[in-house]
Parts: structure tokens; C-alpha cells; sequence
């Protein structure tokens, strides 16, 4: 989702059997140790990513890619949309830094991504400097030995999937399109290789009246004739049909876009003789049922939503503390998946470990707190999914993988970030991987494979 379109404001236990202690000793998701991706993916990257990556991907599928359904599983959101001086994009900092340029006045992030394991070939060095005089570096995803790391990452922890953002606003310009044009293409062979599941995700977010006929129709239109990503095998399907996101329908922030420009949208990619059949999920917002605070004050909204096929309603920011998220859940999510179960709906609710766009805000001339969301060592986060959990949510959307602007990356990021200069977030000691780790216990829980137990697991071996 869109930097500074998705933040609105909202307020600031029995035994554990022996089984469940062993659970929670052991850690969370297949294959947990931490390190570098097998030899047989290096030599797979290597064969398979000198072509053209824009092309129809027919690389190596592994056994364990499970996209048939959405049910039971845990997604990220993935926004891919960084770039890096020397990458081919010519994008600059593209997302790093406002006017792509990467200076303590114009950073745009608030968390700085673990480097360490990453090679010579991925890493961007910055002029920015860690304590100890060592230059800091970046990552871009135009890089495909990245996105599939990001993508092992995910396979070692348990972590079933993405959906990969695809911003109408960077389909005006053919620079910023053939950026996102690559990761897809990075995304795609990276979920083969790693045995994830994937979807595209439009975000809505920043069009213009008339750009969701003029841009995002014409866009679908040539990723299936030229792409065919739907035809992907490890693309998601949910009630036989390809899953498709739409976010940003029904919002009440002063949208150019109009709700029956959504509902033609959602129309095309669910009816279209030739570019429809997908299962349309709508990201709306999070009091989308009464039409109040967040929501369109507009019954067409429902009627709208009516014809997709999942809701998955935008809570980032809406709740502070692990209190007040059990509180808000409770309160909202069973009166929810009664109405889409009434209307025979999906439900995909979204939790998030954290917040904070200091940096971000500061090069727009605004304050905003460092830490505006604390992660509490992950009792934030752990707190949301036992709570929708015992809702009865059975999938999960995750935000963000990668979103460092507004600090809510679950993917490994450094307790060492460069000093001196513009402030940054760590992750308070706790290892850079805390919330891959953390995020896969959570697909254990959605799948019945662990308890939902009000305090958050702790690793083995850990403090």
C-alpha cells in the first residue's frame, strides 16, 4: 500500500501442557535455522536468471508450492519497490530517499535492512556509516539473487507467500513500469524456486478519475496476454480461481477514484469473458460494515464488495498496544465474518508488528514520533493473530514483508544501522530475524499446529 495513504489515527492464562512447552522450545516453521540458501537455488539463479525476466517464467517448480487456496494460510504483503544507483533501473534511491536521493535530510525509512548475509552483487553502498566506520549498505529488487533470498527467507520460516503491490501510479511512467515489470518477473521465479505461493495486489492508491480504465484495465490486459502470470503454477488460487487484490475501495481520505470506477474494476477481473474468472479480493476500509471514520459514508460500498470475492479490511494504525488490538478485534472481526459469510465472502483480516514513519514525515515538514507503534518484542504482533484467531479468522495478511518506510517489516533488519545521522528503529536486541521467526509460528497457529496462547513464544536458547 501507498506511503502516507494507509496511517489514520485510532486510540492510544491457564496451564501449558508439557506438549505445547515443547512446541514453543523448539521454535517455529520448517527448516528454522538461519543462514545462507542452498547451493542447488545458487546454481538454479544463476541458470535460470541471465534471460530476459520479463519474459513468461518456465523455470524449476519445487514439491512444496501449495497455491490451490488462500485458506490456512499466512501472506505478507511485499511492495518490492526500492531501487539502487547501479541496479539498471535508473530509478536512483528510488524509496529510500525523497527525490530518490539518499542524504539524513531526504531518508524516507526508519528501518535499516540486515546486509549481512547478502553478496557482493546485491549489496549498494551508501555514504552512510555503522559504528565502527563500515559502510552501510542497501538492497534493490531489481536484483534477483534478492528477491530470492527475501524468498528463502520465507521458506525457511514457514511463511506461505506474498502479495506483490502493484501501485497504478508507477504504471503512468515507463521507467517506474518496467521497474515493477522486473520484480514481477523476480517474484515469479523466485516463488518456483522457493515453493511459495504468490499474487498480484493492485494498490488503488494516488490514481486520478478515469487512470483505473486508462491504466490498471490495460495493465491486466497485457500481464495475462504476455505474461500469463495467472497461469503460474505457484500463483494463488482461492475457490478455484486466481486471486487478484485490489486495495484501496471505499476509502473516506478525499480519493480522485470513484466507488463505481472500483466496482467496474472488480467487475472486469471477475467477469470478463477473456481477462476475468479471478477471485477479486478487495482491500476496504477497516469500518467498511457501517460506513463510518475510515469508510465512505456511501451503501455502495457494499454493493461493490458484494461482487468480489474476499474482504480484507486495512487495520494498520487503527489500534496501539496489544490491549487495545484484542480489544478492537474482538469487537470487530466476528461481526465482520458474519456479514461476508451472509454475502459468501472471504475474510482476510491483516496484522501488522509495529509503526513508524519518522523519517518518512520528516521530509514532507511534518512530525511524526520514532516508534509511533512499539513491537514489544513481538507481544504486538503475537497479540493480533491469537486474537483474530480466536475469532475465527483461518488466513492472515501480514503488513509488510519489506515496508521500511513506515516500520512495519517483519523481514531481517539491523541493530546496527548507521549512527550519527538521521535516527533509526532496531529491533531492541532481539535477533534480526525475531519476526520471520515470529511470523511463522503465526502460520502455525492459523493452520492448528499451535496453541493460541496469550504470551508470545519464545525461542530456544533465547534471553
Amino acid at each position: 500500500m501507498a506511503s502516507d495513504m494507509r496511517f489514520s489515527g485510532g486510540s492510544r492464562t491457564g496451564a501449558v501442557i508439557l506438549a505445547a512447552v515443547l512446541t514453543v522450545m523448539a521454535g517455529c516453521g520448517p527448516n528454522r535455522e538461519a543462514g545462507s540458501r542452498p547451493a542447488q537455488i545458487e546454481r538454479d539463479l544463476r541458470a535460470e536468471t541471465d534471460d530476459d525476466r520479463t519474459a513468461d517464467y518456465t523455470g524449476r517448480i519445487l514439491e512444496n508450492a501449495d497455491p490451490p487456496t488462500l485458506t490456512g494460510k499466512v501472506m505478507c504483503g511485499y511492495q518490492g519497490w526500492f531501487a539502487a544507483p547501479g541496479d539498471g533501473s535508473d530509478l536512483g534511491w528510488h524509496h529510500y530517499g525523497r527525490r530518490s536521493l539518499l542524504t539524513p535530510e531526504t531518508v524516507t525509512f526508519d528501518l535499516w535492512p540486515e546486509m549481512s548475509e547478502f553478496g557482493a552483487e546485491e549489496k549498494f553502498a551508501t555514504d552512510f556509516r555503522h559504528a565502527d566506520g563500515s559502510t552501510a549498505y542497501l538492497f534493490s529488487p531489481v536484483v534477483p539473487a534478492t528477491v530470492l533470498r527475501h524468498f528463502d527467507w520465507m521458506r525457511q520460516y514457514g511463511i506461505d507467500g506474498v502479495f506483490l503491490q502493484r501501485f497504478g501510479v508507477s504504471l503512468r511512467r515507463p521507467r517506474l513500469r518496467h521497474h515493477r515489470n522486473l520484480v514481477t518477473a523476480n517474484v515469479r521465479a523466485a516463488a518456483r524456486q522457493t515453493g511459495r505461493a504468490w499474487a498480484l495486489m493492485y494498490d488503488l492508491s494516488g490514481l486520478r478519475s478515469g487512470e483505473i480504465h486508462q491504466i490498471v484495465m490495460p495493465d491486466w490486459r497485457e500481464l495475462v496476454d504476455s505474461l500469463r502470470i495467472t497461469a503460474d503454477p505457484t500463483y494463488l488460487h482461492h475457490r478455484g480461481r486466481p486471486v487478484v487484490g485490489v486495495w484501496g475501495v471505499g476509502f473516506s481520505d478525499g480519493r480522485a477514484y470513484t466507488l463505481k470506477e472500483c466496482q467496474e474494476l472488480i467487475r472486469f477481473l471477475s467477469d470478463d469473458p477473456e481477462y476475468g474468472g479471478n477471485c477479486v479480493l478487495v482491500g476496504v476500509p477497516t469500518w467498511w460494515r457501517s460506513l463510518t471514520r475510515d469508510a465512505v459514508d456511501d451503501p455502495l460500498l457494499h454493493q461493490v464488495i458484494q461482487q468480489a470475492c474476499i474482504v480484507s479490511p486495512w487495520t494498520v494504525g487503527r489500534y496501539d498496544t496489544p490491549e487495545a488490538a484484542d480489544r478492537h478485534i474482538a469487537a470487530m472481526t466476528p461481526a465482520d465474518m458474519a456479514w461476508c459469510r451472509a454475502h459468501g465472502l472471504g475474510y482476510l483480516p491483516v496484522v501488522f508488528p509495529g509503526f513508524s514513519w519518522h523519517n518518512l514525515k520528516a521530509t514532507q515538514g511534518e512530525a511524526a514520533p520514532l516508534n509511533a507503534i512499539p513491537r514489544q518484542g513481538g507481544d504486538f504482533l503475537w497479540t493480533q493473530a491469537v486474537a483474530q484467531h480466536r475469532a475465527g479468522a483461518d488466513m492472515l495478511y501480514v503488513a509488510m514483508f519489506d515496508e521500511i518506510d513506515e516500520g512495519t517489516a517483519i523481514f531481517k533488519c539491523s541493530n546496527d544501522p548507521p549512527v550519527d545521522i538521521t535516527p533509526f528503529l532496531t529491533f531492541e536486541g532481539l535477533p534480526p530475524d525475531h519476526y520471520l521467526w515470529l511470523t511463522g509460528c503465526i502460520g502455525e497457529l492459523i493452520r492448528g499446529q499451535r496453541r493460541p496462547h496469550a504470551t508470545t513464544p519464545r525461542r530456544l536458547g533465547a534471553d
